[in-house]
């Protein structure tokens, strides 16, 4: 029986991906005994933050780093750091940025909600929003047309939640920010190359530490050493609201110091998906085949889509039996309304990917 379990909390198979909702991800035995050992002692935080900072740095080849509770977090101060710099006064007065250089241009189609919507974090910062083009269609000159002299930074989003299609590339992006000596910031979140976008030259590039990195709830902003010190300082203001605990932030490290000689093992994780497609082939109403991630990453899943008028039941029936059984199991669910959801290897136990065919299966009664 887990923690969960004994307080009466469901079992729960996570077959979705490393989600904030599912509780991001299962923490290695070394990341838990350092956040173990942390909890038990005490630390000078503004010596640990720093110390924290360059051992993320060096891992990210960033110039500096500055930990936070989350990538949501990442974002709220990043966007006040840029706004109020090192100005303790306008730091204070953050959220409420009236009068000041505050406008943060985004592509519409990266206008995402992850859980929240990504405009809010903006606005949590002090950020005032400027969107440009359309959901799916985004020229250079949109951005252009949309600099001014109260332009602050350009917000660009690396994620499977935003329009993959019609948007300017951040090589683009980045490009413009440099002609126009503006400052990039890149959400990437649950990007797995923790050293792409700071070598690709964004000024600060935000991670969650609880999804690819498999750290506790945690993340980290990382980039120009001017601009993390002011992150850092944002603590003394809206950022006190989000602070980041002694016990996250050496889980954090003690995850990205496994993180970084970890070996993905795609050929694994391929057979893996392969194997559940197959359960699934000949099945009159079922077709399964196996999908990369929607934006680029090297992640595969097992793709089923249901003709709904030959099953008799609805893809939304589906899924809310496969929540309401015991063990609980969460797939996918992106595209349910094409009749689709998908089963993500990663988060799953050994043996449990028999547990989510059976138990479809049984649903289907085939």
């Amino acid at each position: 029986m887990s923690i969960y379990q004994k307080y009466g909390l469901k079992q729960i198979i996570n077959a979705s991906g490393k989600m904030t909702a599912l509780g991001g991800s299962a923490v290695d035995t070394k990341v838990a005994q350092a956040m173990f050992e942390a909890a038990q002692d005490y630390v000078d935080i503004q010596e640990l933050m720093l110390k924290a900072g360059r051992i993320i740095a060096e891992i990210t080849t960033a110039e500096d780093a500055c930990p936070t509770v989350g990538a949501a977090a990442g974002i709220a101060i990043s966007i006040a750091a840029l706004i109020a710099g090192k100005n303790l006064t306008l730091i204070e007065q953050l959220p409420y940025s009236e009068g000041l250089r505050n406008e943060v241009i985004i592509q519409k189609g990266h206008s995402i909600n992850f859980g929240a919507s990504i405009l809010q974090m903006i606005r949590l910062g002090g950020g005032k929003v400027v969107e440009v083009g359309q959901t799916n269609y985004v020229e250079k000159n949109h951005i252009i047309d949309a600099i001014s002299e109260k332009t602050v930074a350009i917000f660009y989003v690396k994620s499977h939640h935003a329009v993959q299609k019609g948007m300017l590339s951040l090589p683009e992006i980045i490009e413009i920010g440099e002609e126009n000596n503006i400052p990039i910031i890149v959400d990437a979140a649950a990007e797995e190359d923790i050293q792409k976008y700071i070598q690709m030259g964004a000024d600060l590039v935000i991670y969650s530490g609880g999804k690819a990195i498999e750290g506790p709830t945690s993340g980290f902003i990382c980039g120009k050493k001017e601009l993390i010190e002011a992150c850092r300082l944002q603590y003394k203001g809206i950022g006190r609201a989000m602070k980041v605990g002694k016990e996250q932030i050496m889980g954090l490290i003690s995850a990205l110091e496994i993180y970084k000689n970890k070996v993905e093992n795609i050929e694994k994780q391929l057979q893996q998906v392969q194997w559940i497609v197959n359960q699934f082939q000949n099945i009159d109403g079922i077709t399964a085949s196996v999908v990369q991630d929607e934006a680029g990453r090297t992640i595969y899943r097992a793709q089923l889509k249901f003709d709904e008028e030959k099953l008799n039941i609805s893809t939304h029936e589906i899924i809310k039996q496969l929540e309401r059984g015991e063990p609980a199991i969460f797939t996918r669910n992106h595209y349910a309304n094409l009749g689709i959801i998908s089963i993500d290897p990663r988060p799953l136990l050994p043996g449990q990917e028999k547990i989510i065919v059976n138990r479809i299966k049984e649903i289907l009664r085939v």
